[in-house]
């Protein structure tokens, strides 16, 4: 692990680390990040204490390494952050270490700023927010309570992630919200395109649930959001007037994420922002005997979080063989919910024969058929 953190900070790559699962219970966690002060780079840890107490420290960033190492002996899990991937760290009780992930050999250095630096948000704190206030996430004034703070910082996220896509959506953008739920991010989506981008998008939610639609269509009538509305159906069925210019799902559970990848893939939308959650089907298939896989599938929860990271790996992989471009990256803090992950997706091109190449040798060595090569109509034997 020595040589990873060295490697890591060496190439400044660090955005942060978590140490959870403390072995002394007086420690809730530790988080640690990269600071500036006094135009010096440090690494600031802060202890957050079962007393409601967070103490600080600064280490010299490029003294760190071992005293990282040395910290990891007192947690089961540190999860890594850096701008060439994410690593997680499994600690057993005997102090084995088993690391998930893996670093990107192309990287850019990580953004550090001072410690007091605040972040500015594209939906701020204090600001009124009519459609905030109306899904219950702030009052009046725009103060978002304290109970909804997960769920504010994970729509300024995606707001963030929609930003990063904006150049490839046309001024009446077609998008499509599949699963959308009680639809947080389809308000949040059409208020930021429509109210600060100036476009003339339309957007479409689909849920099962017949009072959550109608509550949203009702809310959305309330707020005049006139190019936003809500369908009650089934995904599978339904059918889009015209080819989507996006498709955006939040946690569609087990394969109905694949259903969303599939529909938009098949229709060629150009951007694809979708959150997995609940990776059943894999952990049906996944049953190796032998070898290093089969060492991981002896225990629940190390084989619960491969096919987690199996399952999203082969969809990223099959988008890839379609033409995306494609980024899996974090979408909420691992400390609000493990369901973290976002695939982005952009369509820049036709069959990559290559990259189909490798997602069928892939799941012929693991011996799985995902649902995702199945809806696509992919031989893969």
């Amino acid at each position: 692990m020595e040589s990873t953190v060295r490697d890591i900070l060496n190439r400044e790559i660090l955005e942060k680390i978590i140490f959870s699962s403390p072995r002394d219970k007086n420690i809730l966690k530790i988080a640690a990040k990269p600071i500036l002060s006094n135009g010096e780079l440090f690494i600031q840890f802060e202890t957050f204490k079962s007393d409601n107490k967070a103490i600080h420290r600064n280490i010299p960033y490029y003294e760190s390494a071992e005293y990282i190492c040395n910290l990891s002996e007192d947690f089961r899990n540190i999860n890594i952050f850096t701008t060439a991937g994410n690593l997680q760290v499994l600690i057993s009780k005997k102090g084995k270490k088993t690391v998930i992930g893996k670093l990107k050999n192309e990287y850019e250095k990580a953004v550090v700023h001072g410690h007091n630096k605040i972040k500015q948000h594209i939906l701020p704190d204090g600001v009124p927010c009519p459609f905030l206030n109306r899904l219950g996430v702030c009052d009046e004034k725009g103060r978002i309570f304290d109970k909804k703070r997960p769920k504010y910082r994970q729509i300024n996220k995606f707001l963030e992630i929609v930003r990063s896509v904006r150049a490839y959506l046309p001024n009446d953008s077609y998008i499509l919200d599949l699963c959308c739920g009680k639809s947080y991010l389809s308000f949040a989506l059409y208020w930021y395109l429509h109210d600060e981008c100036k476009m003339s998008p339309s957007i479409t939610g689909i849920d099962l649930k017949n009072d959550i639609i109608d509550y949203c269509n009702e809310v959305s009538c309330d707020l005049n959001f006139t190019g936003l509305n809500f369908i009650s159906g089934n995904i599978t069925e339904f059918e889009a007037e015209k080819t989507p210019d996006m498709v955006v799902s939040l946690h569609a559970c087990d394969t109905a994420t694949d259903i969303v990848l599939a529909k938009a893939v098949k229709s060629g939308t150009r951007v694809i922002l979708s959150s997995p959650c609940c990776h059943h089907e894999m952990m049906k298939q996944l049953n190796k005997k032998d070898g290093a896989l089969g060492i991981m599938c002896e225990y629940s929860m190390l084989k619960q979080k491969l096919c987690d990271a199996l399952t999203d790996s082969l969809r990223a992989k099959l988008l890839e063989a379609f033409g995306y471009k494609v980024d899996v990256i974090e979408f909420i803090d691992p400390d609000e919910t493990p369901k973290n992950l976002l695939i982005r997706a952009v369509k820049t091109g036709e069959i990559n024969n290559t990259a189909l190449t490798e997602y069928k040798n892939a799941v012929k060595e693991f011996e799985i058929s995902p649902k995702l090569a199945e809806l696509l109509n992919i031989n893969t034997h």
